[in-house]
């Protein structure tokens, strides 16, 4: 098969997560760029790392390059493309644009330059032109401009891959799909320990933690995705990479509680619709009061901050938090997310570990928390004197 130049775009935070999981596909030239990772690549790799990757935003296949000094060479340049290899007059087609260039304002028009471009493409190609669907397209053109360059890709997600097609109902501000598969792996864990999540709102962390542990890729939920509509859509490689032997046993734990008997309901539906009703155990408890339902896990929480927080103070929930933390979770490792400074102050326990991320435009830290009997001193002078 022909190699060709694969971007995989994500969140801020997540690249070096994201080049691991390309990098275990086997994949050649694997380069960390901003909010996104490039990387050499094939049809059937296309196809897997849409399927396969966890934290992966869109797939881009790149089909253009080139520099842009004027507004006019936008459209004279995207014109010039090969637009009747990519699209069929029978398919619709979107273009979505990010601009970061004084040429260009409005992204908005930018988007219009090439959707008039590939208009006129075809009208002179074959005297018809194809039809646009800015909603739903069977076809997704994605242009990025960086100042004088431009890139002209066919998006072959379609839908974000955040959207795994197992949630059926949401809480209050859920963490993104994929944002949650990279916080479970930027700890490390693929199923070696028992998990708990103890404010787990609509279960996203608990459903990504399950296909983690047993090896479901992503895609498994999702009708489809934008490379079946492209002319060179081969069915059969992708029933193979679909149809392939995917998962694999886990016998451990995965628990979640929350306070809201809502959340809770909310959580155990999308587990239903995931078939991971088996996997996962549900309880209805403030954090605080429940007992540790398994010794020497790890917990990866997103406890309430920025939006979700109501009528109690953010200082007296995560003081809280720690005190539980502290006094009842002795042996875990406890790993939490929040874009809250005071919350994380309040916490009253040092950090093994701080990671700058991203939750949608909230810019959060991410933070390990060895949980020892007594002091975290106490527990190296002991291990000191083991040795």
């Amino acid at each position: 098969m022909i190699k060709f130049k694969i971007v995989a775009k994500t969140f801020a935070g997540l690249e070096n997560v994201l080049a691991d999981e390309i990098r275990a596909l086997g994949a050649e030239s694997v380069s960390i760029e901003r909010r996104a990772v490039s990387f050499s690549g094939n049809q059937e790799l296309l196809y897997k790392a849409n399927f396969q990757l966890r934290t992966a935003l869109k797939i881009l296949k790149p089909i253009a390059e080139f520099e842009v000094t004027k507004r006019d060479e936008l459209y004279d340049r995207a014109k010039k493309i090969p637009w009747t290899k990519y699209l069929a007059l029978g398919k619709t087609f979107a273009v979505d644009s990010t601009v970061q260039s004084e040429l260009f304002v409005n992204t908005m028009y930018a988007s219009l330059k090439v959707k008039d471009a590939i208009a006129d493409h075809f009208r002179e190609a074959t005297g018809k032109r194809p039809s646009v669907n800015p909603d739903d397209p069977d076809i997704r053109i994605n242009v990025y401009l960086m100042e004088n360059r431009c890139i002209i890709s066919l998006d072959s997600s379609g839908e974000s891959l955040h959207k795994r097609g197992y949630r059926i109902g949401q809480g209050d501000a859920p963490i993104n799909e994929v944002l949650a598969a990279g916080m479970i792996l930027i700890t490390g864990w693929h199923g070696e320990k028992d998990f708990f999540d103890p404010m787990c709102g609509s279960g996203t962390l608990l459903i990504e933690a399950a296909m983690i542990a047993k090896g479901i890729p992503p895609g498994m939920y999702r009708k489809s995705f934008g490379f079946e509509q492209w002319p060179d859509f081969d069915e059969k490689l992708f029933a193979d990479i679909y149809n392939g032997d995917h998962e694999k046993e886990f016998n451990g734990k995965i628990v979640g509680s929350d306070i809201s008997v809502k959340d809770i309901s909310i959580a155990r539906a999308n587990i239903k619709n995931a078939s991971l009703t088996k996997v996962i155990e549900l309880q209805v408890q403030d954090f605080t009061k429940l007992e540790p339902p398994f010794q020497n896990g790890i917990i990866v929480t997103n406890p309430p901050y920025g939006e979700r927080m109501k009528s109690q103070s953010i200082g007296e929930l995560y003081n809280l938090m720690g005190n539980t933390l502290k006094n009842k979770f002795a042996g875990f490792k406890a790993w939490i997310i929040s874009s809250s400074s005071e919350g994380f102050m309040n916490i009253g326990l040092k950090p093994a570990k701080k990671i700058d991320i991203f939750n949608g435009p909230l810019p959060c830290s991410f933070r390990c928390y060895e949980l020892f009997e007594g002091s975290h001193k106490q527990s190296v002078m002991i291990k000191k004197r083991i040795q």
